[in-house]
């Protein structure tokens, strides 16, 4: 066999071998989704004899990875959080109220049934995960303060984020999460004006 035809056989395998490695690596680089974004598309305060309520609507899908995870018993945690500052002149805006609320999504493989639970409340079962993401999309309204909590006539800004909260996933997910967009579920802050009555 002549010494060219080896080296050119070297070199072919060798050039497959770099095409294969390539296709392998651009294979398993993470996919990118358009999607995987919270949006506000209701947000109000609204003044009662209890206080203050925010009132909200979100528009939301889990991507491939969010859904699997919740199909295989890990739960999902969404957390709404608002704050209301009064602007002064003199010196930082004062920041009136600061609150959290924390939904989680958990799903029972075994009896086939999804559980919701708002800010620490009893469970609701659902049969089906839109059923159940229906109340997380929609939740009712949420008393963020008590009344005489805002000075009545005083404007306020209010800030609004909703998403994924990957701090209470468990410790071996999480490693992952923080560093797979794939696990990043969120909105952008919503800013809106808001005079206390």
């Amino acid at each position: 066999m002549p010494p060219f035809f080896t080296d050119y056989t070297r070199t072919l395998v060798t050039f497959f071998r770099l095409l294969f490695l390539t296709l392998l690596l651009a294979c398993s680089m993470p996919r990118a989704h358009a999607a995987d974004v919270v949006d506000i598309t209701r947000a109000y305060i609204e003044s009662g004899e209890e206080g203050y309520k925010l009132a909200a609507s979100y528009a939301f899908d889990l991507n491939h990875d969010l859904d699997d995870a919740v199909q295989h018993g890990v739960p999902l945690y969404f957390t709404t959080e608002i704050e209301l500052t009064r602007p002064r002149w003199y010196w930082f805006d004062e920041k009136a109220i600061v609150a959290r609320q924390t939904s989680k999504l958990s799903y029972n493989v075994l009896l086939r049934q999804y559980y919701v639970s708002v800010g620490g409340s009893v469970q609701q079962t659902f049969s089906t995960l839109d059923d159940a993401l229906f109340l997380i999309r929609r939740p009712s309204r949420w008393l963020v303060a008590a009344r005489g909590a805002l000075k009545v006539g005083q404007t306020y800004n209010v800030t609004l984020r909703m998403g994924m909260d990957r701090d209470y996933l468990p410790k071996p997910i999480q490693v992952n999460a923080f560093n797979n967009s794939d696990w990043r579920l969120s909105s952008n802050k919503k800013t809106f004006l808001y005079t206390a009555e």
